[in-house]
C-alpha cells in the first residue's frame, strides 16, 4: 500500500448497538459508504470514533472490520490515543498484525507533556510501529502543541510521513511548508477550515462531516484539485453550517445525528456522552434539515 497519502480521509464514527456493544455491520456499512463515494483513505478510532470509550481490544476489532471492508482499496489508519506511551506502542504492534496500513498518532492523553516528553513519545511509538505515521496536532483539544520547530526535529524519523494539522490557525499551513517544504504530507483536520487549508497547500483532509455527507466532501476536494475554485466554493458555502458542527465539544453527537438524517448511522453514543436533547438537538436538526433541503447535486464531481 502506497504511503503517498492525500485526499479525503474520513475519521469514521464507531457504530454501536442499543446495548452499546460494537455494531460490526454498521461499521462495515459506514466504511463501504465512504469508499463508494470516492474517499482516499479511512481512519478508525479517532476522537470522532469515540476512542476514549473503547477498550484496547475493541479498538483492534474496529480496525479489523475496517481493513476487511476496505480490502486494499484505500489505506486504513488506526487512531492511536492512549494515556501512556507503552500502551500506544502495544497498540501499533498489534494493529500491524490486524492489517493497519499506518497510524494517526496523538500525544499521550491526559498528561500535558512538555516539548521533550512529546518528542520522546512520538519517537518511541515510531520505533514500535513498523508502519508510516500521521502526526496529529490538536493543541485546542489536547493542550499539547507540536510546533513547527518540533516537526522539524521529528523530520529526521522516516516513519513520520504526514501531519494532521488542527491548531485552528490556517497560517500554520504556510509556516510548515515554508520551513519544511514537502517533507510531510500535510492534512487539514478542522472541517470548517478545510477549503482554506487546501488552497494554502494542504494535500488532504481528515474529515468529520464526511461521515454523513461523503459525496459533497469528495466533490469539494476534487474540484479544488482541478482548479475549479468557484464551484468548490459554492458547495463549501452550502456545507459550512454543517462543518461548524465538527468544531464543538459534542461533535460526535452532532455528526451521528447527521448520519441518521442521511441513512448512514444511528445516534447511539457511549456514556458519558448522551444523545442530544432540547434546544441543542433542535438547533442541530435545524442545520441538518436546511442543508438537506438545499443539498447540491455533486454527481458530476465524484
Amino acid at each position: 500500500m502506497s504511503t503517498d497519502w492525500k485526499g479525503v480521509f474520513p475519521a469514521v464514527t464507531t457504530k454501536f448497538k442499543e446495548d452499546f456493544s460494537l455494531d460490526y455491520a454498521g461499521i462495515q456499512k459506514g466504511v463501504e459508504a465512504q469508499i463508494d463515494a470516492g474517499v482516499h483513505g479511512i481512519i478508525t478510532t479517532g476522537s470522532l470514533g469515540e476512542s476514549s470509550t473503547l477498550s484496547f481490544e475493541e479498538k483492534q476489532e474496529v480496525l479489523r472490520v475496517a481493513v476487511e471492508t476496505a480490502d486494499g482499496r484505500v489505506p486504513v489508519l488506526m487512531g492511536v490515543a492512549f494515556t501512556t506511551t507503552a500502551e500506544a506502542c502495544r497498540a501499533v504492534e498489534d494493529a500491524q498484525v490486524n492489517g493497519a496500513d499506518g497510524f494517526m498518532v496523538l500525544p499521550a492523553m491526559l498528561y500535558p507533556a512538555d516539548r521533550r516528553e512529546t518528542l520522546a513519545h512520538f519517537r518511541t511509538v515510531a520505533d514500535a510501529s513498523g508502519k508510516p505515521i500521521m502526526i496529529y496536532n490538536n493543541p485546542v483539544a489536547y493542550t499539547v502543541d507540536c510546533t513547527v520547530d518540533m516537526l522539524e526535529e521529528l523530520a529526521e524519523e522516516p516513519m513520520f510521513v504526514a501531519i494532521k494539522e488542527s491548531s485552528d490557525d490556517v497560517r500554520r499551513v504556510t509556516d510548515i511548508i515554508n520551513r519544511l517544504g514537502d517533507r510531510y504530507q500535510l492534512f487539514t483536520g478542522v472541517d470548517n477550515l478545510a477549503m482554506e487549508s487546501l488552497l494554502m497547500g494542504s494535500v488532504g483532509w481528515v474529515a468529520g462531516l464526511v461521515c454523513a455527507f461523503p459525496s459533497e466532501t469528495v466533490a469539494i476536494y476534487n474540484l479544488i484539485q482541478a482548479g475549479r475554485i468557484a464551484e468548490a466554493r459554492e458547495i463549501y458555502r452550502w456545507f459550512k453550517p454543517l462543518l461548524d458542527l465538527d468544531v464543538n465539544v459534542k461533535l460526535v453527537q452532532n455528526i451521528k445525528l447527521a448520519e441518521v438524517a442521511t441513512g448512514l448511522g444511528t445516534e447511539t453514543v457511549r456514556p458519558p456522552r448522551l444523545p442530544l436533547v432540547g434546544e441543542e438537538r433542535d438547533f442541530v436538526q435545524g442545520v441538518i434539515r436546511h442543508a438537506l433541503d438545499n443539498r447540491p447535486d455533486v454527481s458530476d464531481y465524484v
